[in-house]
């Protein structure tokens, strides 16, 4: 006897408008100076790098967890992207979901707690649409990355709130945004029409566009802000394999700054990794970010706080070192 698999076709989706959301539009912030000025401090030296880096034509790479979108900083990140601090955007497959939900109907994120118990949680019909979007783009142009054509199709609707699409945005400025999706870890693959090939490709794709960002990682800055596991695990693998080429033409990638914000309480120097015998061991942002891959020339940054300060705080710093130096 052979397993079977589950049958998609059974399952009953609805729409978003019968769906209550936790989040609408009021949720997104306006674009202006609103950030504790201890966050302000601690993130200035940062903005300086990546001010230099921008200059300098070297890589900005800004990698997120979905709850940034949640936070409502998109215009901040719009306006980043727009003035050169943001070269590759990368993110997990919620981010295309909750980027797409807001563009689309203004709204986003369902109580887990209520659906998962009626079996409705995650099955919403124009949310599935984006495997639609994805299985067109692998039919088209099997070479193309999942972020792109999400920001494509966003770019090509009507949908009113495009305005704060990141990967509208994105598209619009020719500027990388990667999706890196785990199969069965985003509502959309529970749908009917997910096609896992092309899911697969798609996000490999971009997972080699991420790749070829950080080729120009030496002299520039990279970032997470709040992903515990997809940021530190794509980064490390890019990171290795941009290394070994550099060595076989005799270069480095060495001297360049990382970033993580989150809500973890680091100690105050948190160049050394911890014990493996502790919990904060397997925090991989601190062990990846902060020590293992910047031990040969580079510098670490830490800043602890919410997303909806810290990315504004980083915003005020570089505009207002923009604003004194013009």
């Amino acid at each position: 006897m052979h397993p079977l698999p589950f049958d998609r076709s059974q399952l009953l989706i609805k729409p978003l408008a019968q769906r209550d959301h936790d989040l609408d539009i009021s949720t997104i912030k306006d674009l202006k100076p609103s950030a504790p000025s201890s966050l302000v401090e601690k993130l200035n030296p940062l903005a300086n790098k990546i001010i230099t880096a921008r200059k300098k034509g070297r890589a900005i790479v800004l990698m997120m967890g979905a709850h940034v979108i949640r936070a409502g900083v998109q215009r901040y990140l719009i306006d980043l992207m727009q003035r050169g601090y943001i070269s590759c955007l990368a993110m997990n497959g919620a981010g295309i979901i909750h980027d797409y939900e807001f563009a689309r109907v203004g709204a986003t994120t369902e109580s887990v707690a209520r659906y998962i118990q009626t079996g409705e949680f995650g099955l919403w019909k124009e949310t599935g649409e984006l495997n639609d979007i994805l299985a067109t783009a692998y039919k088209n142009n099997p070479k193309e990355g999942m972020g792109r054509a999400v920001g494509q199709a966003i770019d090509a609707s009507s949908f009113p709130h495009k305005d704060i699409s990141l990967f509208c945005a994105a598209y619009r400025l020719g500027i990388s945004a990667t999706v890196h999706v785990g199969m069965g870890y985003d509502i959309i693959h529970e749908h009917p029409n997910c096609d896992g090939a092309a899911t697969g490709a798609l996000s490999y794709n971009d997972f080699l566009f991420y790749t070829g960002a950080l080729q120009k990682l030496e002299g520039g800055v990279v970032m997470n802000f709040g992903s515990a596991i997809m940021a530190p695990e794509i980064y490390l693998k890019a990171l290795s394999m941009c290394r070994n080429i550099a060595r076989q033409n005799n270069e480095s990638i060495r001297k360049f700054s990382t970033l993580v914000c989150d809500l973890h309480d680091l100690p105050e120097d948190f160049t050394t990794e911890p014990p493996r015998n502790s919990a904060a061991y397997y925090f991989r942002p601190w062990k990846t970010m902060l020590v293992r891959t910047v031990a040969d020339g580079g510098e670490s940054f830490y800043v602890r706080g919410n997303h909806a300060e810290t990315l504004p705080a980083l915003w005020t710093c570089i505009d207002n070192l923009e604003k004194s130096k013009r």
